[in-house]
């Protein structure tokens, strides 16, 4: 279910704000968060996020086709290995 209309995107406060400070200093830092849920806004665009998958950060890159994702979706929590080659049930 998407979030209403009348209430803005979410994006954590900390995270809005350490945005806010480099666009005012015209800097480009990697910034870490945990916050997989914030929304990317376009304020955003331009800067590195490092995001959290559970394990490590991803340094990610904001471009303006991210604009309205999650922080999460570009962060995969789960790590394909491969399937098993010797399984019998694959034979089959």
């Amino acid at each position: 279910m998407t979030r209403s209309i009348k209430k803005n995107p979410f994006v954590a406060n900390h995270l809005l704000v350490k945005i806010e400070k480099l666009n005012m200093r015209q800097e480009k830092e990697i910034i870490v968060t945990w916050s997989r849920a914030s929304t990317i806004i376009p304020t955003m665009i331009g800067h590195t996020i490092a995001i959290h998958n559970g394990k490590e950060h991803l340094p990610i890159y904001i471009t303006d086709r991210m604009v309205g994702h999650k922080l999460g979706e570009f962060a995969p929590t789960r790590s394909f290995g491969k399937h098993a080659r010797n399984d019998i049930k694959s034979r089959r």
